[in-house]
């Protein structure tokens, strides 16, 4: 019995959602998504998108609630954005963007530079006494984690003193240094 995938999904208003053979498209007012899929009907009823499987075997029962997860942050992504924060910890590290380029210090002998997809706005917001955050915002909810995962990647948390570059709200499991 899956939990997930029966939960027929809620049309907000200004979202159009089109099935054409094994491609599902999402239109709203942030941009435009399109999935392919296999092995499940997708319905779009009454304002509701339902997905069902032909069958319960372990095949169809796997795709029939990774489906609706991938539809479900599509609507939601189109409605209203996904939105991920990345916090910045540790002395002299500091962010700023000019339009797509992300320009990071933490620690390097040079600043990072990246060139973030034009999909993802970057927002970098620096507060005196607060650390650095980098705010990135898109319609595509794997876009966006895929960019802030590359960005943590460049230096991730260490559980002595939690300097790197970490989520906003993120808890570090942190260890106690040596003791004299």
């Amino acid at each position: 019995m899956s939990r997930i995938g029966n939960n027929p999904i809620a049309i907000p208003d200004g979202v159009t959602v089109n099935v054409n053979e094994n491609i599902i498209t999402v239109k709203g007012k942030l941009g435009e998504l399109s999935q392919e899929f296999s092995e499940v009907e997708i319905k779009v009823e009454d304002g509701n998108v339902s997905i069902a499987r032909p069958s319960d075997s372990k095949a169809h029962r796997t795709k029939h609630g990774l489906y609706r997860s991938l539809v479900n942050n599509m609507v939601k992504g189109v409605a209203t954005g996904w939105t991920k924060e990345l916090e910045l910890v540790g002395v002299g590290y500091r962010a700023s963007n000019q339009g797509q380029k992300l320009d990071i210090a933490i620690g390097f002998s040079h600043n990072i530079v990246m060139e973030v997809a034009p999909e993802v706005k970057v927002e970098t917001i620096s507060e005196k006494g607060k650390n650095p955050v980098v705010k990135l915002t898109s319609h595509d909810k794997q876009l966006v984690g895929q960019v802030a995962a590359k960005i943590r990647g460049f230096r991730k948390p260490e559980p002595y003193k939690g300097k790197g570059i970490k989520f906003v709200g993120e808890q570090l499991r942190r260890k106690a240094g040596k003791s004299a």
